[in-house]
């Protein structure tokens, strides 16, 4: 009897999986190294970027010191070539003005950081960034102001003032965190075509139709989508099928899980599930949120309960199943990072100012600590890797 039409497509999706398993174990078994930047608050100790060597082979992170000294560097983005860095300066440090966005040159060589130039962030509390598939457009999320905004970039690396500023009105149930708008993120989809907001303080995810040739955008056809009330609504992860979008809750603890349709934008959701235990009392908050590239495992942050929560995700439905909560060993897990062979996870601890180096099970994506944590970048919130 000849396999119908979905065993086929069945195998065609294990063969890839494999296929992208064997990819990843071998990256890892060869010995790729790549940079890496955390990005930090310089309210005590911290000077601003830090550099690191990462080696694949034996999950080893390496300082290399300060790479650039920069205020409240709180989230680090980089250009498709490598060649650029880009950086919020989330809010003032004494005489030390914040509130801008900072534009750098790598060496690749020692891991050091040349401004090229900064301009404002257009409001208050910048705190995540995202370039489009061109590389031509930053988009910013302004938290503490509510504001998004677009950038121009230039071929040399540098950012322009910015062409584009909304702001979007309102209040939600939680009378002292969401008194009015809160952007937390920003995210271009996949084809470009769409700009997603988060906003906590909306508890609302605004979905714009994106004009890459123009830098401009407008309302999509379902200008907005919500998550429940008070849940507060952080960070966004696109499935790499470009269709399913995880959204991550800070004060509700939960992900929700949206249906993406590429052609119009609409989002529909169709399952919420917790990041925390079942047993767990106290309290926390989430953070990071992101998919390993074969789309099997998703991964969000707790701080509270300062753990890395892990999913398994379902081939067909692509809900989420609770599997694991792999503890940090460190407190308020503000970010992590997946390395770019999917055989390692780093996560920076906030309020231990350390950094933890975690091996990646190659099928079912559970988290096992390396080796101590590195501790020579003071309060890291952030984890970039270059390669």
């Amino acid at each position: 009897m000849a396999p119908s039409g979905r065993a086929l497509a069945q195998g065609r999706g294990s063969v890839l999986l494999a296929l992208t398993l064997m990819f990843l174990t071998g990256a890892v078994a060869s010995g790729a190294e790549y940079l890496v930047y955390a990005g930090t608050y310089t309210k005590g100790a911290s000077k601003g970027i830090y550099a690191y060597r990462f080696q694949t082979t034996n999950g080893k992170l390496t300082p290399l010191g300060v790479a650039a000294e920069s205020v409240n560097p709180s989230f680090l983005i980089d250009d498709a070539s490598h060649h650029f860095l880009y950086a919020v300066n989330e809010d003032n440090n004494g005489a030390q003005a914040g509130n801008t966005i900072s534009a750098f040159a790598i060496d690749a060589k020692t891991g050091k950081l040349t401004l090229l130039n900064q301009v404002s962030a257009r409001g208050v509390w910048p705190c995540h960034l995202a370039l489009d598939k061109t590389g031509r457009w930053l988009a910013i999320a302004n938290y503490g102001s509510g504001t998004m905004g677009i950038l121009p970039v230039h071929p040399d690396g540098r950012i322009g003032e910015a062409t584009v500023v909304g702001r979007h009105e309102g209040t939600g149930p939680n009378h002292e965190r969401q008194e009015g708008p809160h952007a937390h993120e920003v995210v271009f989809s996949p084809d470009n075509r769409f700009l997603l907001l988060a906003d906590l303080g909306l508890d609302k995810i605004f979905v714009y139709s994106f004009d890459a040739a123009k830098g401009t955008m407008f309302p999509a056809e379902q200008p907005f989508a919500q998550v429940a009330p008070g849940a507060g609504v952080r960070h966004l992860a696109f499935h790499p099928n470009g269709r399913v979008v995880y959204a991550i809750n800070e004060m509700g603890s939960t992900v929700t899980v949206f249906h993406f349709d590429p052609a119009k934008g609409t989002l529909a959701d169709f399952q919420s599930i917790s990041t925390l235990p079942a047993a767990f009392k106290g309290s926390s908050t989430t953070a990071e949120v992101a998919v390993n590239a074969a789309g099997t495992v998703l991964y969000g942050s707790n701080r509270g309960h300062d753990s890395i929560a892990i999913f398994s995700i379902d081939p067909e439905k692509f809900t989420l199943m609770a599997m694991d909560h792999a503890p940090t060993l460190g407190k308020t897990p503000r970010h992590f990072a997946l390395d770019p062979t999917g055989g390692y996870l780093l996560a920076a601890n906030q309020d231990t100012n350390d950094i933890v180096v975690f091996r990646v099970h190659p099928t079912t994506g559970q988290l096992t600590p390396v080796d101590r944590p590195v501790t020579d970048a003071p309060m890291p919130v952030c984890i970039l890797f270059v390669q």
